[in-house]
This record gives structure tokens, C-alpha cells and sequence, in this order.
């Protein structure tokens, strides 16, 4: 029978291995075990020699990376190593290196393999920045090889799966990463500037509280006890402003037990900040001066390009929820009396409505959803939101139908949530309850969290509160498309064996 193109591409990487790993035996029976090498002092990298040349030319440096190239041309040979910033070509001669080494670099090592590297700087007819080795180690072997690099990695799905073939054929997506790691700091350096606590809360929970995501479920042995993977870090955060923090945040993982797509996976970096003696007007201030420094440390420019798209971060809309409403759908809310009057309206748009979802604030709610949350391109805020879908946030003094709350969009997704917190330990717990009752009535065990009630009735002060999506934010400052593009290591559906 022939075979077709994944089984030959397969016959060939497993005689591709088979004869790395008789290379590696022949090396280890001739003393030069590649796995026995312990360190390499490393003196330099290819960023700091191209970006010195002046001061390093002629100097003797030692460097080391991932052999990604090799000509071979007689006595005399040139390779490019890979290291952490970037490509450094390497001249490689029999004369400088020795008879044995020189031998053992043309037949036994092999693209992929890591190098160690000591030699002088140079700079060679065609102006490349080359270091010129006296002594070239091979430090550890290669025994699958590289992907064809015209080929890379074939689809999205072993890229995001072998992130490890990914980041070394790739070095935009090293890039992406090393920016991500620039954000996390800006982000925390903007926070610990300004006087606010990291706080760590757990992330596993005893109790499978009310809101409307689905935690993942698990068991612990000794207590003989399900519990719950977080959904969400506010409510030990609050107790922490009760405790008299007044400034604090958390940055880390939360989890959703819900579906996958470009905007969401299961587990996912958030930030929630929390400040007593501020309304959700003063966040949104916060917000602002927080976009704007973390774009310009990231980016160094507050006009970010998003998929082809200009945003300015320097300039934010500012609407409520009735008003986007109006504006995009022709719709007031205002004018809307009643319960039944919305249920007409929504009917007569085609908006669907969830059982015990038929309230007027629901259906401006779904209004939202289906009329303007993907036309809000630019920076905007989104603010008074309607009690039936703000369990945490404060009433409005003159309207107590609606809530101090607001969410901030740009090109179309939601990229942050902030309230005035809810601080009335009774309020609080008629809302818990009614979205516990709610949960169970689908089938869950959902529970009101008594010991944030608890904290509640020792008084927290009037507190503004934000949380904010971390992977959401690297996404537009390295202007990617997925969410998997900005997470390492995202949920994969486990390979077939």
C-alpha cells in the first residue's frame, strides 16, 4: 500500500532521530558527552555585539545558542546561533578550532543543536557582525530535529501545542512574549508606584459561590472536601480593604469552566484593583492614567496599531449603557416605563431573552449586547449598569434601578469591569442569595460566601473596585489576533496517542 504524506513525513523524522542518536552514541564512546557539560560563562549575546559593535571588535567574547544554520566550505565554515535576542553568525575554520572539533562540527552536529561559542568579534566583507571561534563546544544534542524552516510549523494548532518548536523558529513570537513580560512589569510597577498592596488570595475555594461562571470542580483528600477553582479574586480582595489595606490588587490566574475561543480560554491572567474612599468617576480616571502608562512602556506611544486599526489611547469615549443604546439602536431606555413595555420592544428587534431574564434592565442589557458592544472600536466606557446584572455593585442614590458600574471596550471586546463596590452588608446579601437560588434552581450546589458577609458587617468603606483582563491588554499591544497568541502554554485537547 503507499503511503501517503503524513506517514512518509513520519518514516523520515524517525530516521532522522535514529541518526542523531548514533551520532550522540559515537560522541559519548569517544569522551565528548554533550550531557555532561554542567555551565558555560557566557560573556555576551548577539543584542549587545550588534548593538556595540564598536566597542566589541577584536575583543574575545563568548556566547552560546541553537545552531539554526551551517555552511560548510572546505578548511573554512560559517553558522547562525540563536540566543535569546536574535541571530549572531559564527566563522568557523579547522586551523582555529582543531582538526577533531572541526571534524566533529561538519559530521556530528547537527541543526538544532546547542553550541558554546568563545572567540574574537569581527565583521566580515558583506558587513555582517561575526564572531570568529577559537573554541567551539557542542553543550547539548538535538536528537529530533528542527521543522523545515520554509515549512515552520504547519498550523495554529502544533504551534500553539510545541510552543517550544514555536519560540525557536520564531522570533516574533519570542518577541510577543518578551513583551508580555514588559507589560506584567509596567502593570505592576504603575500599581506599587501609587501605593497599592499585591496581595496573594487563594485559588482554591470551599464553596461554589452564586455569579454566573462555571468553576471547575475538585476533591481534596485529607479534608475529604469538594472544592472550587476561582472564578474571580474580589471577594478576599474585599475583605482585605475591610482589614484596612485601602490600596490593594492581585495579578493571576483565574478559571472559567466555559467555552474556548479567540477571546477567552479557560484559565486567564486578570488584575483587580480595589481603593477605599473612591467611586467608580475616580476609576475611570484610573483607568486612563493606567492605559496610558502602560502603553507608552510598552509600546512607547499611546497611537497603537490593532490588526490594521489605529486606537488612541490617549482619548476615551464616555457613555451609558442607555445612551450607546440610543445612539446605535435608536432605542430609548428613558422613555421605556415599564417591565412589559421593554418585553415589546425587545420582541419587536428580534432580541431573544433567557428564562427569568425579561426584566427591563435584562433587555437594555441585551439591547447592549446586540446593537454596540462590537461598535465600540476606540477607547470607551460604558457606565450605569442595571441592578438585575451588577450582584457586587453600588445603587445609584437617584436612579436604584441602575448601578455605579461601568466597562471599558475597545475594537469590540470588553477589557475591563469597575464599580463603586457594594459596601451594605443587607443589600449584599439579598442580591447573593437571590443568584445562589438562581444557580441551584439550574442544578448547582451555588452558595452565599457568609464569610465576605461576615467581613461586610464589620464595615468596609465606600471602596471603587476594577478588574481588568491581563492577556486581553497584551493582545492589542502586540497586535494579536488570538488569545492563544498571548498565553504560552494555552488549553489544548490532548494529542491522540
Amino acid at each position: 500500500m503507499e503511503e501517503n504524506t503524513e506517514q512518509r513525513e513520519e518514516r523520515e523524522l524517525a530516521e532522522q532521530a535514529r541518526i542523531r542518536r548514533e551520532k550522540l552514541a559515537k560522541l559519548q564512546r569517544e569522551g565528548n558527552d554533550p550531557y555532561r557539560i554542567t555551565s558555560w560563562p557566557v560573556t555576551a549575546d548577539s543584542t549587545k555585539i550588534k548593538a556595540d559593535f564598536a566597542g566589541y571588535e577584536g575583543k574575545t567574547v563568548v556566547v552560546a545558542g541553537r545552531m539554526m544554520s551551517r555552511r560548510v566550505m572546505g578548511k573554512a565554515s560559517f553558522s547562525h546561533i540563536s540566543d535569546r535576542g536574535g541571530m549572531l553568525q559564527i566563522y568557523v575554520t579547522r586551523q582555529d578550532v582543531g582538526e577533531d572539533v572541526y571534524a566533529a562540527y561538519k559530521k556530528d552536529f547537527d541543526i538544532g543543536d546547542i553550541v558554546g561559542v568563545e572567540g574574537f568579534v569581527f565583521q566580515t566583507q558583506t558587513g555582517e557582525v561575526t564572531v570568529h571561534a577559537t573554541r567551539l563546544v557542542l553543550l547539548s544534542k538535538a536528537l529530533l530535529p528542527l521543522p523545515e524552516k520554509h515549512n515552520g510549523l504547519k498550523d495554529a494548532d502544533t504551534k500553539y501545542r510545541l510552543r517550544h518548536l514555536d519560540l525557536i523558529m520564531d522570533q516574533e513570537v519570542r518577541e510577543t512574549f518578551f513583551k508580555r513580560a514588559k507589560i506584567v512589569r509596567a502593570i505592576r510597577t504603575f500599581l506599587d508606584s501609587r501605593g497599592f498592596i499585591e496581595a496573594e488570595t487563594p485559588i482554591l475555594l470551599p464553596l461554589e459561590i452564586g455569579a454566573d461562571a462555571r468553576p471547575f470542580k475538585t476533591h481534596h483528600n485529607a479534608l475529604d472536601l469538594d472544592m472550587f477553582l476561582r472564578i474571580e479574586t474580589e471577594l478576599y480582595l474585599k475583605r482585605l480593604i475591610v482589614g484596612g489595606f485601602e490600596k490593594v490588587y492581585e495579578m493571576g490566574r483565574i478559571f472559567r469552566n466555559e467555552g474556548m475561543d479567540s477571546k477567552h480560554n479557560p484559565e486567564f491572567t486578570t488584575v483587580e484593583i480595589y481603593q477605599a474612599y473612591v467611586d467608580y468617576h475616580a476609576v475611570m480616571d484610573f483607568v486612563e492614567e493606567f492605559y496610558k502608562y502602560v502603553a507608552t512602556e510598552a509600546c512607547g506611544t499611546l497611537l497603537i496599531e490593532y490588526r490594521g486599526t489605529m486606537l488612541d489611547f490617549g482619548h476615551w469615549e464616555k457613555l451609558t449603557m442607555a445612551e450607546a443604546v440610543k445612539k446605535y439602536s435608536g432605542v430609548d431606555f428613558a422613555a421605556v416605563s415599564s417591565d412589559e413595555e421593554a418585553r415589546a420592544l425587545a420582541a419587536q428587534h428580534g432580541i431573544g431573552l433567557e428564562k427569568g431574564k425579561d426584566s427591563k434592565g435584562h433587555i437594555l442589557a441585551a439591547f447592549f449586547d446586540a446593537y454596540v458592544e462590537d461598535k465600540l472600536i476606540q477607547p470607551t466606557f460604558i457606565y450605569d449598569y442595571p441592578v438585575e446584572i451588577s450582584p457586587l455593585a453600588k445603587r445609584k442614590p437617584e436612579d436604584p434601578s441602575m448601578t455605579e458600574r461601568f466597562e471599558y471596550f475597545i475594537m469590540g471586546m470588553e477589557m475591563g469591569n469597575a464599580f463603586s463596590e457594594l459596601n451594605d452588608p443587607v443589600d449584599q446579601l439579598a442580591r447573593m442569595s437571590e443568584q445562589a437560588a438562581k444557580k441551584r434552581a439550574q442544578g448547582t450546589n451555588a452558595q452565599v460566601d457568609e464569610d465576605f458577609i461576615d467581613a461586610l458587617e464589620h464595615a468596609m468603606p465606600p471602596t471603587g473596585g476594577l478588574g481588568l483582563g491581563v492577556d486581553r491588554l497584551v493582545m492589542l499591544l502586540t497586535d494579536s489576533p488570538s488569545i492563544r497568541d498571548v498565553l504560552l502554554f494555552p488549553t489544548m485537547r490532548p494529542r491522540a496517542k
